[in-house]
């Protein structure tokens, strides 16, 4: 008989590689199956921020803030290098909330999650502020508050990457074709192999119910598909600050400083009703970003402006609400089996970001009756993600350490590098003594030897794995420079 797993996690995003990291941490042989490549669905399409979601508290979910805002600088902590602090500005827009009810959600904001670290919210003149300037004259009072900044896809690829690190065996693009019980085990067939697992952790996100599906577990639980959409600008302030923006029909949404020479604009929520293969922005989304953005910087934002747009399918709970946006960001699960030696399942449903490493904890010990050798309690909150051992405020002091071993370096790439990969770009660079040490040059500072330990430590196969998810240097790279990096991946596959 083949290999037996204790536990086969079905699903490459946050939830499925935050789970797949905390069991194996725990000592048990883990399976991590994802259909493609990791974070390549909702997960790298987010609004790409770890917060406790302010509007939300307009829904009365205190548990979902309370619990979102303690995670804040949890995450932080344990990954320093793609997480940083952010000071959002939020212009108070007369005709809309009131002054008073954004100061008294402020208030809650800063003292329900165990703020330690993050600057409390305060008054904001924007007449004088420099955060004032790009925005139209008519805005001259804000509050300025604190959340974070996530790189979504290296967080969820750093999971693997340490769940992999402690015996986690990890297969990308390896579709669960059939799941089924056998007894006290469960037979997987993905990829052309067959595997068996003692327990079964569905992640598969907006695919959920239909792995349920496939595996004849039908569930009562109802998802509701909401799409979210950003467009990406050229930038359109040059300060440090990002901004939350209200609008008349009630919704919000964020500005975001991006990748160092854009703006990040998002997001929409759409009942999602098509194909979850290729999902997209629609014009009418474009347009109402570009409209609401409009509305409040001095600089028009028209579709014309847009260089990129990306979009995620959130899996939420379907807690009956008439809004989209008014949909529970909350998680349950769903367990089946279990009893009298049967195989359990279980099934994650909805969540968000900030919470996957919570989610993950939970579900593990939801597990642990059915897995003995699961060992420990909750370990992830304190121990760093590959690359991001060092202090909360010490990424310019690693940046700086990159520059003096590597002078060939510019600040630029130096910050690039910390900023994706932290202690481990230590790691590629070894010791080379100039640029041509790093092999090839395929354009922005990225070399054969970054991109040859992306394939052999991170699963890329593909440009666009690369270029999209492990990188976002696709903003910047030129069609040529595309092709030459596929060119690339191709001779070095057929070389193995």
């Amino acid at each position: 008989m083949s290999q037996i797993y204790d536990l086969a996690v079905i699903g490459g995003g946050v939830n499925g590689a935050g789970i797949a990291r905390d069991a194996a941490g725990r000592g048990a042989k883990v399976l991590l199956l994802e259909r493609g490549d990791l974070a390549t669905g909702t997960s790298s399409n987010s609004t790409k921020l770890i917060h406790g979601g302010l509007r939300y508290l307009e829904h009365y979910e205190f548990a979902l803030v309370r619990e979102s805002l303690s995670e804040r600088e949890v995450l932080w902590g344990i990954a320093p290098h793609i997480i940083w602090p952010l000071r959002f500005i939020l212009p108070h827009r007369p005709g809309l909330r009131p002054r008073w009810l954004l100061r008294l959600g402020l208030f809650l904001y800063d003292h329900i999650g165990g703020r330690k670290r993050l600057p409390s919210a305060e008054g904001v003149d924007l007449t004088r502020h420099p955060a004032g300037a790009p925005l139209k004259p008519q805005y001259t009072r804000a509050f300025a508050y604190s959340d974070g900044w996530v790189d979504d896809a290296r967080l969820v690829i750093l999971n693997a990457r340490d769940a992999a690190d402690r015996g986690a065996e990890v297969r990308t693009r390896c579709e669960v074709t059939a799941l089924t019980r056998e007894g006290d085990l469960w037979r997987i067939e993905a990829g052309g192999k067959v595997f068996r697992a003692r327990a079964v952790v569905n992640a598969a996100g907006p695919r959920v119910l239909d792995l349920l599906g496939r595996a004849g577990e039908p569930s009562a639980q109802k998802m509701r598909l909401v799409r979210g959409s950003h467009i990406v600008v050229r930038k359109l302030f040059d300060h440090e600050y990002a901004y939350f923006f209200q609008l008349p029909d009630g919704r919000i949404f964020f500005a975001i400083p991006y990748e160092e020479d854009f703006t990040l604009i998002g997001t929409t929520d759409v009942d999602h009703e098509g194909s979850l293969a290729e999902v997209k922005a629609s014009a009418e989304e474009i347009a109402y970003l570009c409209e609401g953005a409009s509305e409040y910087f001095r600089k028009p934002v028209t579709p014309a402006d847009v260089v990129w747009t990306y979009s995620g399918v959130r899996p939420l709970v379907d807690d009956g609400s008439g809004k989209p946006e008014a949909a529970t960001r909350g998680y349950r699960f769903e367990i089946d089996g279990g009893a009298e030696g049967e195989a359990p399942l279980l099934s994650v449903f909805g969540g968000k970001i900030t919470t996957y490493r919570h989610l993950a904890a939970e579900a593990v010990e939801q597990l642990a009756p059915f897995l003995p050798k699961l060992t420990g309690k909750d370990w992830t909150g304190t121990a760093s993600l590959p690359g991001g051992d060092f202090g909360m405020t010490e990424a310019g002091a690693k940046m700086a350490e990159l520059e003096r071993r590597y002078p060939f370096l510019s600040p630029v790439e130096a910050h690039r590098l910390i900023r994706l990969y932290g202690t481990l770009a230590f790691g590629f660079l070894g010791n080379a003594k100039t640029r041509a040490d790093l092999g090839e040059d395929f354009g922005h500072g990225m070399t054969a030897a970054e991109i040859d330990y992306l394939v052999a430590s991170e699963w890329a196969q593909t440009a666009e794995d690369i270029l999209w998810r492990r990188t976002k240097l696709g903003l910047h790279f030129t069609p040529e420079q595309t092709a030459r990096l596929a060119a690339y991946l191709s001779e070095r596959t057929s070389l193995a």
